[in-house]
């Protein structure tokens, strides 16, 4: 498939990806980084089973289900704008992990109490959110901003496995065991 070339479905969104080798999934204000948005050929409006329309619902469903069923092949993961961002694993391996991962020691305090309620019970985001509220007396704003630093220094990875839809989060060596420490 050409970089430029229009899809439809999910396979075609794995030949995109692969393409293009990182993309954001609706914005491209990030300067040289396509977005996933742009490629879809569904209505932006209608088309689908909610009020959203088809191509939102397709973004929406795409994230999870294309590191789901190709963990080997994409990575789903934020970058340092907090956009969240489809990568092929070759471009994560070789040119976005050496320049993203960052210590977990090198994060804010709250990000590195946050990251082991994590590594000690992995969950999803709501339960996250509600034990570091309840231990560390944050707010959800401050929660949600520890999570983005975790994803975004590479510390923390959507479970690719999880299948419910929800974000599931692991730490990333737990996912990725043969990137370097």
């Amino acid at each position: 498939m050409a970089k430029n070339e229009k899809f439809r479905t999910l396979e075609g969104a794995l030949e995109y990806v692969q393409a293009v080798k990182m993309c954001t999934l609706f914005s491209n204000k990030v300067e040289g980084l396509p977005a996933l948005w742009d490629m879809i050929d569904l209505p932006e409006i209608g088309g689908g089973r909610t009020k959203w329309g088809a191509r939102v619902e397709a973004i929406w469903a795409w994230k999870n289900e294309l590191p789901e069923t190709y963990p080997d092949e994409v990575f789903y993961g934020k970058i340092p704008s907090g956009l969240a961002v489809l990568m092929a694993m070759d471009h994560l391996r070789e040119v976005h992990y050496p320049k993203a991962h960052k210590s977990v020691s090198d994060c804010r305090d709250l990000a590195q109490k946050i990251f082991e309620i994590i590594r000690l019970d992995p969950t999803e985001t709501a339960e996250i959110r509600a034990i570091a509220m309840e231990r560390h007396g944050c707010s959800k704003s401050q929660v949600d901003t520890a999570l983005k630093q975790l994803q975004v220094t590479l510390n923390i990875a959507r479970d690719p496995q999880a299948g419910t839809g929800k974000d599931r989060w692991l730490p990333f060596r737990e996912i990725y065991h043969d990137f370097p420490g």
